[in-house]
C-alpha cells in the first residue's frame, strides 16, 4: 500500500533544491576565483590543487556530523544554520590576503558543501520509498550550482575582481537561508517525534550501521561518481586554459558543458533508479565512465612506424570539440550514477539515512578534495595533461569489479537479508517492463495471442535493423577495396582480395562463439553488446582511409574487426528462434535473416553515394583526390565507415531499451555443446555453407571480380543488386519450405545454383563479346536468388530435424519427457542455427580468396567456379539421401516420406545416430 504524499512535499523539495544549488555554487567558487588567486599569489599546480580542494575537504568531513545532527534535531534548522555559516565564511574570504589565510577561509566555505547530507535526510522523509529515488535525484540536481558558478563568476571576476564574486555569492546564500526558513516546515518524521516526545536514537545507535562494509562500498562508488564529478568541475577550467589555451570566460563556459549534465541529469538517474533498478543504473554508469575516461586519458601522441620504404608517421589527439563532447557524456553517466548510489541508502538503511548518507557523502566529498590534489601532483610528476583521466579510469574499473563481485555473492547467498535487496534494487517493472521474461510459452495459443505475439514481433523488428547494420559493417570492405587504389593506396590485386576476404574469415570464427552467447548472457544483453561493438571497425575505417600512408597491416586488422558484424548473425538468429512458435519460426527466421542480409545490398548501394559528398562537414575530415581512367574526382572514402556510426548508436539504444531476455532460454556452454555430438549438426553445416556461404561469398567477391573481368564496367553501380535479390528471395520464400518441405526446396535451390554457375562460366568464356556483361550479371542474379531460397529452406530444416529426432526418443516415456524434449529441441535448434551460420560464413572468405587464387594460378576464375559446382553436387546428394528420399533417416514434412506423427516412434537409425 502506497504512502499518501504530504501536500507540502513538492514545495519543500523545490525550495530545498534551490537552497542546495546555491550552497553548491558557493562550495565550488574556487574553481573560478582560484584562477585569479593563483595568478595573484603565483601558485604552482600543487598549491592551486590544495586551495581548490580545501573547501571540498571540510565540506566532506563535516557531512557525517551534519547528517547525524539532522537525524537528531531535524533537517530544517540544520540546513538553515549551514547556509548562514557558509555565507559568513565566504564573505570573510574576500578580505584574505595571504595563502594560509585563504586556506583557513576555504575551510569555512566548505561548510556549504555539507548541506547535501542535511538535505537528503530532510527530503527523503517527505516521500514514500517508491518515490525516494526520483525525489533525491531532483534534490541532487543542486550540483548544477557548479555550472552556475562557471557561467556567472567569470563575468563578475573580469569586471570587478575575484573578491566581488565572494561577496555577491555570500549575500545570495544568506538571503536564501532566510527564505528557506520561512517557506518550509519540519519534516513528518521530526514532527511525529516531537509530538510523541520520543527521545532520538543515541549516537552509538546512529553510527552502528557504519560497521557494515556495504556502507564503505557505497562510499567508494560515490567517491567516483560524485568526488570525480566535483574534482573535474573544479579542474576543467584550469585544464582548458592551460591545455587548450582558452581564456577564463571560454574555459568556464566549456566547464559548464560538463557540469550541467552532471547535475541536471541526476533527476533522470533518480527516475531510472526507481523504474529499472539502481543496480542496473550503476552498471551503466561505471561501464560508460570506463569507456569515456579511457579515451580521454590517451595523450596526444605522434607515432613513427619504421616501414620497408621509410618511416610512416601518425598522430592521435583529441581536439577541443571531441574532448568537450566526451566530457559531456561522462558528466551524464556520473549524474545518473550519483542518483543511483543514494537510491540504495533508504532501501538498505531506512532508519539511518542521515548517518549513512552523511558517511557516503563524506567519502564522496573527500574525492572532490583528494582528486584535484592528485591531478596536480600527477601533472607535476608526469607532465601529461590527461593523467587525471588515467586515475579516474582506474577508480571506475575497481568500482565496477567490486560491485559485480558483491552482487554475485548476494545472488549465491542463502541469507534472506542479502537476497531481499536483489529485487528491491533490480525491479522488473517500469520503463523496461519485463526485460527478463520469466514465463515464455509461445506454443500456448492463449499466451501467444494475448502477449506473446506482440513481444516476439517487437524483438524481431528491433533485431532486424541491428542485424542489417551488422551485415553492412561486415561487407563494407567489398566497396572500400575497389576505391583504395584510386586514392593512392598501392596494393596488389591479391592484397585487395585478401582485404575483401578477411572479414569473412573472422566473421566465421566469431560466429562459432556468438552462436552460444544468447543462452549464456541473454538475447537483449548480447544484442546490445554485439551491436555496439560495430562502432570499432566503423570508426577505424573512417580514420584509416584518410591517410594513404596507412600501412597494409592496419587495413588487415580493420578487415578482421569487420568480422564482428559477421558474428552477429549467429546470435541474432539463435535469439529470435526462442521467441516464436514452431508454426511461425520459419517465416520469422526468414524475415530476420533476409532483411538483415539486405545490409549487404544497402552497403553496396549507399556507400558509393555517401563517399562522393562531405556528409559530415569538417567533422568527417577532408576529401581525397581519386584518379581513374585519366579523370579526377573528390572522394570522402571515410564516410564508408562514419555513415554507420549514428545508426549503430541508435540500434544499440533500441536493443537495450526495447528487447527482452528469456529466462527459460538460459543455458551454459556445456549444455549447448551436445550439438557437436549430433551428426545432423555437421550435415547441416555442409548444406548451409552451400547456400549462405555462396550468398555471402559472392556478395564479397562479385564487385572485384566484375572489375577485373569487365574493366569498362563500374561494378559499384551493380554490386548491390545481387545481395538485394538474395535477401529479398530469402525473406519472401520462407513459406515455400513450410508448404513443400525444407529438403525438397533445398534440392531445387542447389539445382538452380548449379545451372546459374554454368551460365556464369559460359559468359566468362565470351566476356569480350558485346553485351556479355549483361548475361554475366543475369546469371549472378539467378545465383543470388537461388541461394536466398536455399538459405530460407535450410534454416527451416534445422529446428524441424532436431525436434523430430528428440521427440522420437521421448516417444512412450510420458508427457514430461515430451515437454523436456521440446525444450531441449528449442535450445539445440537455436545453437545449431548459430553454429551452422558460423561454419557457412567461411564462404565470405573462401569464395573471394578462391577467385584470387584461381586468377593468380590460371589467369581466370573458371577453376574456382568449377569447384563450386562440384560442391553443390555434394550438397544436393546429402540433402536427398538424409532428408528427401523415401525412407530417409529424418523425413521432413512435405517430403516423399509420410509426415511424422506428433510424437513418432523411434526408428533404429534414430537410436543409433545422435
Amino acid at each position: 500500500m502506497q504512502q499518501t504524499l504530504d501536500p507540502r512535499a513538492n514545495r519543500t523539495l523545490g525550495v530545498s533544491t534551490l537552497a542546495f544549488t546555491l550552497c553548491f555554487a558557493v562550495w565550488s567558487i574556487f574553481s573560478i576565483i582560484g584562477l585569479g588567486i593563483k595568478q595573484q599569489l603565483a601558485l604552482d599546480d600543487t598549491e592551486f590543487g590544495l586551495l581548490v580542494g580545501t573547501p571540498i575537504l571540510s565540506g566532506s568531513l563535516i557531512r557525517l556530523a551534519l547528517g547525524v545532527w539532522a537525524d537528531r534535531i531535524g533537517g530544517r534548522i540544520v540546513f538553515t544554520l549551514v547556509m548562514l555559516a557558509g555565507a559568513a565564511a565566504t564573505f570573510l574570504l574576500s578580505f584574505a590576503q595571504t595563502y594560509p589565510m585563504m586556506l583557513l577561509a576555504a575551510l569555512g566555505v566548505g561548510i556549504a558543501g555539507g548541506s547535501f547530507a542535511v538535505g537528503i535526510t530532510y527530503v527523503s522523509r517527505w516521500y514514500p520509498k517508491e518515490r525516494q529515488g526520483t525525489a533525491l535525484g531532483i534534490f541532487g540536481t543542486g550540483n548544477v550550482g557548479a555550472a552556475v558558478t562557471k557561467l556567472l563568476a567569470p563575468m563578475v571576476m573580469i569586471a570587478f575582481g575575484w573578491t566581488m564574486v565572494a561577496q555577491v555569492w555570500a549575500a545570495v546564500l544568506a538571503v536564501m537561508a532566510i527564505v528557506f526558513w520561512f517557506t518550509t516546515t519540519e519534516d513528518p518524521v521530526e514532527r511525529a517525534r516531537q509530538a510523541s516526545r520520543a527521545r532520538p536514537l543515541t549516537l552509538a545507535q546512529q553510527l552502528a550501521p557504519l560497521a557494515d562494509a556495504r556502507v564503505w562500498r557505497f562510499s567508494l562508488y560515490y567517491f567516483f561518481v560524485f568526488g570525480g564529478f566535483v574534482a573535474l568541475a573544479l579542474w576543467l577550467p584550469h585544464f582548458y586554459t592551460d591545455a587548450y589555451h582558452l581564456n577564463v570566460a571560454t574555459a568556464g563556459m566549456l566547464g559548464a558543458a560538463y557540469s550541467i549534465p552532471g547535475s541536471l541529469f541526476r533527476i533522470y538517474g533518480g527516475v531510472l533508479s526507481d523504474k529499472v533498478g539502481a543496480r542496473r543504473v550503476m552498471y551503466w554508469s561505471f561501464g560508460a565512465a570506463i569507456a569515456c575516461t579511457f579515451v580521454l586519458s590517451y595523450p596526444a601522441t605522434d607515432y613513427v612506424v619504421h616501414g620497408m620504404h621509410g618511416d610512416l608517421r601518425f598522430s592521435f589527439g583529441l581536439g577541443l570539440v571531441p574532448f568537450t563532447v566526451i566530457a559531456f557524456v561522462l558528466g551524464f553517466f556520473m549524474a545518473i550514477g550519483k542518483a543511483a548510489v543514494y537510491r540504495h541508502i533508504p532501501v538498505y538503511y531506512p532508519d539511518h539515512v542521515g548517518p549513512v548518507g552523511g558517511a557516503v557523502g563524506m567519502i564522496g566529498g573527500l574525492g572532490g578534495f583528494v582528486l584535484p590534489i592528485a591531478f596536480g601532483l600527477m601533472n607535476d610528476l608526469t607532465g601529461l595533461w590527461t593523467s587525471c583521466f588515467m586515475l579516474l579510469f582506474l577508480i571506475a574499473a575497481v568500482n565496477l569489479l567490486w560491485m559485480h563481485a558483491a552482487i554475485l555473492r548476494m545472488e549465491r547467498s542463502t541469507t534472506a537479508s542479502d537476497r531481499r535487496f536483489l529485487p528491491e534494487l533490480q525491479p522488473q517493472g517500469g520503463m523496461l517492463t519485463g526485460a527478463l521474461l520469466t514465463e515464455w510459452a509461445p506454443e500456448d495459443a492463449t499466451f501467444w495471442a494475448k502477449t506473446g505475439r506482440g513481444t516476439a514481433n517487437r524483438n524481431l523488428w528491433i533485431s532486424i535493423p541491428a542485424l542489417l547494420l551488422a551485415f553492412a559493417v561486415w561487407m563494407v570492405w567489398s566497396v572500400v577495396v575497389v576505391n583504395l587504389p584510386a586514392i593512392g593506396f598501392k596494393f596488389s590485386a591479391d592484397e585487395l582480395f585478401w582485404l575483401a576476404a578477411l572479414p569473412g574469415l573472422s566473421g566465421a570464427v566469431l560466429r562459432g562463439f556468438y552462436a552460444f552467447m544468447v543462452p549464456i548472457f541473454g538475447g537483449r544483453t548480447w544484442t546490445t553488446f554485439s551491436t555496439a561493438s560495430l562502432l570499432v571497425p566503423a570508426i577505424g575505417i573512417g580514420l584509416a582511409v584518410q591517410h594513404p600512408e596507412t600501412p597494409y597491416n592496419v587495413f588487415l586488422i580493420l578487415a578482421l574487426l569487420c568480422g564482428l558484424g559477421g558474428g552477429n548473425f549467429a546470435s541474432s538468429m539463435a535469439n529470435i528462434s526462442f521467441f516464436f512458435p514452431k508454426s511461425g519460426k520459419g517465416q520469422a527466421l526468414a524475415l530476420n535473416a533476409g532483411l538483415g542480409n539486405l545490409g549487404v545490398s544497402v552497403v553496396q548501394f549507399l556507400v558509393p553515394i555517401v563517399i562522393t559528398m562531405g556528409v559530415f562537414g569538417a567533422l568527417g575530415g577532408a576529401s581525397e583526390t581519386a584518379v581513374a581512367a585519366g579523370s579526377t574526382k573528390q572522394l570522402w572514402l571515410q564516410n564508408a565507415g562514419f555513415v554507420w556510426v549514428p545508426l549503430i548508436l541508435a540500434a544499440t539504444v533500441a536493443a537495450w531499451f526495447g528487447m527482452n531476455d528469456i529466462a527459460s532460454a538460459k543455458a551454459s556452454f556445456a549444455d549447448q555443446a551436445v550439438i557437436f555430438k549430433r551428426k545432423h549438426t555437421w550435415l547441416l553445416c555442409w548444406l548451409y555453407t552451400g547456400t549462405f556461404g555462396s550468398f555471402i561469398g559472392y556478395s564479397a567477391g562479385f564487385p572485384l571480380l566484375t572489375k577485373l573481368l569487365f574493366p569498362a564496367v563500374n561494378p559499384v553501380a551493380f554490386a548491390f543488386l545481387g545481395p538485394l535479390v538474395g535477401a529479398a528471395s530469402r525473406s519472401l520464400t520462407g513459406w515455400m519450405a513450410d508448404r513443400w518441405g525444407g529438403a525438397r526446396v533445398t534440392i531445387w535451390a542447389f539445382l538452380a545454383m548449379t545451372a546459374a554457375v554454368g551460365g556464369v562460366l559460359f559468359f566468362i568464356g565470351i566476356k569480350d563479346e558485346p553485351n556479355a556483361f549483361w548475361g554475366f550479371l543475369g546469371m549472378f542474379l539467378l545465383l543470388f536468388a537461388a541461394s536466398g531460397v536455399g538459405n530460407a529452406s535450410t534454416f527451416q530444416m534445422m529446428p524441424a530435424i532436431f525436434s523430430s529426432v528428440l521427440l522420437r526418443r521421448a516417444a512412450g516415456k510420458g508427457a514430461e519427457a515430451v515437454e523436456a524434449a521440446e525444450r531441449e529441441a528449442a535450445k539445440e535448434g537455436a545453437a545449431v542455427l548459430g553454429f551452422t551460420s558460423a561454419v557457412a560464413a567461411i564462404g565470405a572468405f573462401f569464395i573471394p580468396k578462391s577467385f584470387g587464387s584461381s586468377i593468380a594460378a590460371t589467369g581466370g576464375p573458371a577453376a574456382a567456379l568449377i569447384g563450386f559446382v562440384a560442391f553443390y553436387g555434394s550438397c544436393l546428394a546429402l540433402t536427398w539421401w538424409f532428408y528427401a528420399r523415401r525412407g530417409a533417416e529424418v523425413p521432413l514434412p512435405g517430403t516423399a516420406a509420410p509426415k511424422s506423427p506428433a510424437v513418432p516412434t523411434a526408428s533404429p537409425a534414430d537410436r543409433i545416430a545422435p
